[in-house]
């Protein structure tokens, strides 16, 4: 507090012949208080102000007048206004952010430009663009390059036949090309067998010729069973196969049909399905690696 203020309030305390102790009470504050105040130690805070004015009849203005110069407050730098995302693509896009802007960070993103390139980084994906016109872009839709001018979007970055024309990425996947169209990268289209549409038909048939809606409905089970068949003979991997649901169909098949519930045999041997299936795998690798061995040390004694 200004020493000004301090000694007013001694003067005013006085004048009113109050002691310390005697205004600390009415102002429901402890003396040691009071006597900081007038030793200009601390300062009283809005509510004891207006009190001390109303206690000595003086205005606000008046009890707190000094002569002493007020400090303006030192005008503070200017934050720089943040960029958002739109703004800073359309200034990267029209060359407006020079070498030097370096990193930015912000609430729409992490922006990085360093001898020519430029990447940014934000909630839709990471965008990276290099200094000859080449841009890469990963986001949900998936990964989209743009080489020397030629889009993965563009259909006329190919030539007649659809292949020479592109210098970019070329993607297999699982044995089938992948290719660019308009709105991104498509796989070769896959042909699937109609399994739940038969089944449906099929369980229909039965439920109006037979009336055996119920237990028809064990139909239904075939559909993960023939798909997980499928699958597991194109991926040759048995464990793919839904056995657990074949065994399932059996125990409600023999129970349903036969009235013998003691098909919940099936499920044990569940475990021990598996088990071959993964003993099978493992011996298989093992043979494979085998005979890479003997190769290895074949192509070693030769040379």
């Amino acid at each position: 507090m200004n020493i000004e203020i301090a000694n007013r309030l001694v003067n005013l305390r006085k004048a009113n012949n109050l002691s310390q102790e005697a205004l600390a009470e009415k102002l429901g504050i402890s003396r040691q208080a009071v006597s900081k105040w007038e030793r200009a130690e601390a300062s009283p805070d809005t509510d004891n102000l207006i009190l001390l004015a109303r206690l000595y009849g003086v205005s606000l203005d008046e009890l707190l007048r000094t002569e002493d110069e007020i400090p303006m407050p030192e005008e503070e730098p200017e934050e720089k206004e943040e960029t958002s995302s739109e703004d800073f693509a359309r200034e990267w896009n029209s060359g407006d952010i020079n070498e030097n802007t370096g990193v930015h960070i912000g609430k729409k993103g992490i922006y990085v430009q360093k001898d020519g390139e430029r990447v940014h980084i934000d909630w839709s994906g990471i965008h990276v663009e290099e200094e000859g016109g080449d841009d890469v872009h990963v986001d949900w839709r998936g990964v989209h390059v743009n080489e020397h001018g030629k889009s993965s979007f563009d259909r006329y970055a190919f030539d007649n036949e659809g292949k020479d024309g592109w210098n970019g990425i070329h993607i297999v996947e699982n044995g089938k090309e992948v290719f660019p169209g308009e709105r991104g990268w498509y796989a070769e289209p896959k042909l699937r067998f109609p399994t739940a549409l038969i089944i449906c038909i099929a369980y229909l048939v039965v439920g109006i010729a037979y009336k055996a809606w119920h237990p028809g409905w064990l139909l239904f089970l075939w559909i993960p069973i023939l798909e997980s068949l499928i699958t597991a003979v194109k991926r040759r991997n048995a464990s793919r196969f839904a056995y657990p649901v074949a065994a399932l169909l059996f125990f409600l098949s023999f129970g349903f049909l036969y009235g013998n519930w003691m098909g919940w045999i099936a499920f044990l041997t569940i475990p021990l399905y598996y088990s071959l299936v993964s003993f099978i795998k493992d011996m298989i690798r093992h043979r494979r690696w085998k005979k890479q061995q003997k190769k290895y040390q074949k192509e070693e004694t030769e040379s």
